[in-house]
């Protein structure tokens, strides 16, 4: 792959800095990585431009929408503890730029005081989160056909909603999915253009590697190497860089049920706290990994299609690819080719996780999942490196 040589000498000098600032630095448990709180830096030129493209903003409504982002995703946990057992869920809503909380119409006075005291705002429903989530959980047991390409609990319709190939929607194997689906609890079904499939291709975050004949994306620096998705390789298997040489091989891996791999890093390479921009916006620095909200932006990095941006749609859906289901993913309406596996979703500075897969490409569009990171840095025991 042609390079601008120029780039790789910079990021080889961050590479050195963040090595020796680190030096003496062992992993830390995941959930530090993920108590680093949001900077309150201006977005730079690049992302605001990406923003008005994607949703149509002048550039201060881009600046508005992705302060109120980050205010949501400080509010999300608060409300959610302040809901306590009457929770139902939130989203981010873009038209009012607040957080949304749902709670169910037993909550109490207090419940919803507090709720509306964290600074979102209130809608009563009929069904928690709790219910919703043991519904999802009965579906994730049933054998889905392959034009079932997944299922999730959407909090703003309180349902969960099963997305299948509209097509294959008469088939008898769907309709009797659909059928023990609705048994579980309140199903809704939208449809989708093709099967769900894995963005990897034959042959730092969002840069090339490559193993075997695969080539795949990085996802994230962490200590000691940097996450991608589990279906790029197994654990043992070598990994070459962007250039050709040796970068280290699969520590942990894992596909199908989770869709997560770390790999380690060494032979003179060095991990950085950056996204590639690839051009469209300046490289973007890591400062944690607070989860965005469904409804917020967020845009992703790849070695294929490069920078793209789009919304979270839904958060712990069950995706089944026809190598087998992958739980806990989250949906989003930012699109992938093969080749973008395992490369960076990312919201302002904040990690969100590592492309796994979805269905369509950025010239019609499409819907695309991500395996969550901070359940990667859990897994491993692996720390996030930051800026």
């Amino acid at each position: 792959m042609r390079r601008r040589g120029f780039r790789h000498v910079g990021l080889a000098a961050l590479l050195m800095l963040g090595t020796f600032g680190a030096a003496g630095t062992l992993p830390a448990a995941a959930s530090e990585a993920g108590a680093t709180t949001p900077t309150a830096a201006p977005a730079s030129d690049g992302v605001l431009t990406a923003m008005q493209r994607q949703f149509g903003l002048t550039e201060k409504q881009a600046e508005a929408r992705l302060g109120a982002e980050r205010t949501a995703i400080k509010v999300a946990p608060k409300a959610e503890k302040a809901a306590g057992s009457a929770y139902a869920g939130s989203w981010f809503d873009a038209t009012s730029g607040r957080l949304r909380v749902a709670v169910t119409k037993g909550a109490s006075a207090a419940q919803r005081a507090a709720v509306e005291a964290s600074g979102a705002d209130l809608r009563t429903v009929g069904r928690s989160a709790r219910q919703l989530d043991a519904a999802k959980a009965r579906i994730d047991k049933l054998s889905a056909p392959a034009s079932v390409t997944s299922w999730h609990v959407d909090p703003a319709a309180n349902t969960v909603v099963v997305s299948v190939v509209g097509a294959e929607r008469a088939d008898n194997d769907v309709q009797r999915f659909l059928a023990k689906a609705r048994e579980t609890g309140p199903v809704t079904v939208r449809t989708v253009a093709t099967p769900a499939r894995t963005f990897a291709a034959g042959t730092v975050g969002g840069d090339p590697y490559y193993t075997g004949n695969v080539r795949c994306s990085i996802g994230f620096s962490v200590y000691g190497g940097f996450v991608t998705a589990g279906h790029c390789g197994q654990a043992g298997a070598g990994v070459s860089g962007w250039d050709g040489s040796y970068i280290g091989s699969f520590q942990g891996s894992s596909f199908p049920g989770d869709d997560y791999a770390w790999v380690s890093v060494g032979s003179g390479w060095w991990t950085v706290p950056v996204v590639l921009g690839w051009g469209t916006i300046s490289d973007q620095l890591v400062r944690g990994s607070n989860v965005a909200p469904v409804g917020t932006s967020i845009c992703r990095s790849g070695s294929t299609s490069h920078w793209h941006c789009g919304a979270v749609l839904a958060l712990n859906e069950t995706v089944n690819y026809s190598q087998g289901a992958v739980y806990q993913m989250t949906k989003t309406s930012v699109c992938a080719e093969p080749g973008d596996s395992g490369g960076s979703f990312i919201s302002g500075d904040q990690a969100q996780g590592v492309t796994s897969g979805g269905w369509g490409n950025c010239t019609s569009g499409g819907e695309t999942w991500f395996q969550p990171i901070n359940e990667i840095l859990n897994r491993y025991g692996l720390r996030l490196h930051t800026a």
